[in-house]
């Protein structure tokens, strides 16, 4: 028992030096390269980069190593991380995690619809609330590693979910929620949820 207990300590311990925890003041001159696109705080000005302030660490760490290790593909990144460490990217998550996201504004013609399918999902087809896994408000759930939307580009957000609609983009895991959920929303459907997104605070 006592030996079980060592191993699991140890191991814990292991688990603990491989995934350091990031230091933000480190991470906002590490961070200096991405604010080409994505804007020095995080808030990018072009809606084709997405907001990455105020995103969960947790949830920015597993994009930067899927697009590292080729589970993402996204252009724009191509070699960027390359030669980026672990603690390195740890730090420059901590960093625009603690950054405020700026808000945009939502198309009023689309609000209606887009806050019907955010909140009420379609379930009539099967598909849940966006807020079960995005908090009500769009904060995401950054423990569960679910990412902060509220505020978000409503282009970017479209492009990602018509992604995952279509099977272009396949780093939700396994049990392919969000796969499975874009598959039930129609163009129009994206473009109301999208810009309801933008605009949610």
């Amino acid at each position: 028992m006592n030996k079980l207990i060592v191993s699991l300590l140890l191991t814990l311990g292991l688990t603990g030096v491989a995934h350091a925890a990031g230091d933000a003041k480190a991470g906002q001159a590490k961070a200096a390269v991405c604010g080409a696109c994505h804007g020095a705080d995080g808030n990018s000005m072009a809606p084709n980069f997405p907001k990455l302030a105020g995103q969960g660490e947790r949830y920015l760490l597993k994009q930067m190593h899927d697009i590292k290790e080729g589970r993402r593909t996204v252009l724009e990144m191509t070699g960027i991380l390359t030669n980026v460490s672990d603690q390195d990217m740890a730090d420059i998550a901590a960093y625009f995690s603690s950054q405020n996201t700026s808000i945009g504004m939502a198309d009023p013609k689309l609000v209606a619809q887009g806050e019907a399918l955010f909140r009420g999902g379609k379930l009539s087809e099967g598909m849940p609330a966006c807020t079960g896994c995005h908090n009500p408000s769009g904060l995401g759930n950054a423990a569960a590693g679910f990412p902060h939307l509220g505020g978000q580009h409503s282009a970017y957000t479209a492009k990602q979910l018509t992604a995952f609609r279509e099977g272009e983009r396949t780093n939700d895991g396994d049990a392919m929620i969000m796969r499975s959920i874009a598959a039930k929303l129609s163009n129009k459907d994206i473009a109301a949820i999208s810009s309801y997104i933008e605009g949610l605070h």
